[in-house]
């Protein structure tokens, strides 16, 4: 592989839609470049401004975004994918904001339990939130970024107000969100929602991963600011970009931390067993899997085992004492060389499908390919080709 621009977002004060953008504003990305990608999208009414603040005394960009729609126009995802179908974006651009938004959509989707397509959104529908997703995606094309990483994501405590109502904190779309790509999460004793939905989108659809800092040669940082200003915390997203040289492993020679829980049972059903690979994975496992094997006395038995980073081993362990009932687990620490890869989304019969790409391979997310399948009556192999073809047909 060639070497390859990185940006790394650290969220330890969380993440928002604007704060993203403003990082990557602060770190050097040319805001009239941005805005003028941006414009493609065919809504009108809107003017942008990167404003130079200070953040507990740390220098940051607040990118405003102001339109004479106001904050409470709401769209659909049909409406959203069309506008973003329709506009002269970059192929990246395309492809990490249908992303992102597609992402908010299936999450929404099975919040209120509705079919995606037909979502509305509220706050995301709004026109700043999509000059912040457009913007951000325009921003990481305007600096060159090829790859996406990601910090855990910092979440705050108590009640927030959204358009149902008070919602609890972390808001339900954010832990979906995050929840769907295994992102790992802290929280922070603070009534103030310090991770949007829309921020925890951009995270989880653009970040080809989550953990420390990766190997790189530091080329730039920005703080993009959030709109509070407490005293003793600095309210802002960082980002830092660099190039990560040609057969570079993420996380240096040691490799990426990781922790494997796991605990053996032998009275356990098949309907819990069955059950539990899905809550390991709600929990924040990156992968969970069963094994059989023979126990004590010559019993059948089962190793149920769950992969997760180290913020979200206790949370993992918990779910799977509470899923097998059983009375202890173990847990080992190892490392692991995830290779690159990102995700775009792509339509099959108008219905969207996520696609996994790495350096090898163009892989459709397979509860996306069941999900269409059901829906047009064809077969899963054959959704799964179709949106693996129009993936590399729109290749260059």
């Amino acid at each position: 592989m060639p070497d390859r621009r990185l940006a790394w977002f650290h969220c330890f004060s969380g993440v928002a839609g604007d704060m993203a953008l403003g990082a990557l504003v602060d770190a050097g990305a040319d805001l009239a470049a941005v805005e003028d990608v941006v414009r493609a999208v065919d809504v009108d009414g809107w003017e942008i401004e990167a404003e130079p603040v200070l953040r507990s005394g740390v220098a940051a960009t607040k990118v405003h975004v102001r339109g004479v729609e106001g904050e409470h126009h709401h769209r659909t995802w049909r409406t959203v994918r069309a506008l973003l179908d329709e506009a002269d974006l970059p192929d990246r651009v395309h492809q990490r904001a249908t992303a992102t938004f597609a992402l908010l959509a299936r999450a929404e989707g099975a919040l209120h339990r509705t079919e995606p397509d037909d979502v509305t959104f509220h706050e995301v529908g709004a026109i700043d939130a999509l000059v912040d997703v457009v913007g951000t995606c325009a921003a990481l094309e305007v600096l060159g970024v090829d790859e996406v990483r990601c910090s855990p994501v910092a979440l705050g405590r108590g009640r927030v107000w959204a358009a149902h109502g008070h919602l609890p904190n972390p808001a339900p779309a954010v832990l979906r969100v995050l929840a769907e790509v295994g992102a790992p999460v802290h929280g922070i004793d603070t009534p103030v929602e310090l991770t949007t939905p829309t921020g925890a989108a951009l995270m989880a659809a653009l970040a080809s991963g989550f953990g420390p800092l990766p190997d790189l040669c530091v080329e730039a940082s920005g703080y993009g600011a959030g709109t509070a200003d407490p005293d003793g915390v600095v309210n802002a997203t960082q980002v830092v970009l660099g190039t990560a040289p040609a057969g570079a492993t993420i996380g240096g020679d040691g490799g990426q931390p990781v922790v494997t829980v796991e605990t053996t049972v032998d009275d356990a059903t098949g309907e819990v067993l069955g059950a539990t690979v899905p809550a390991l994975l709600a929990a924040g496992a990156l992968d969970a899997w069963i094994t059989p094997v023979v126990g004590k006395k010559g019993r059948p038995a089962h190793v149920v085992s769950a992969l997760a980073d180290a913020g979200a081993a206790p949370a993992v362990a918990e779910a799977l004492r509470t899923a097998t009932g059983s009375l202890g687990v173990r847990a080992t620490t190892h490392a692991r060389w995830p290779a690159a890869r990102a995700f775009a989304a792509v339509e099959v019969d108008g219905h969207p499908v996520r696609i996994k790409v790495s350096p090898v391979r163009a892989k459709a997310e397979h509860d996306d390919v069941a999900a269409v399948a059901a829906a047009t009556g064809r077969s899963v192999p054959e959704v799964a080709a179709r949106a693996e073809a129009a993936w590399w047909a729109a290749q260059p």
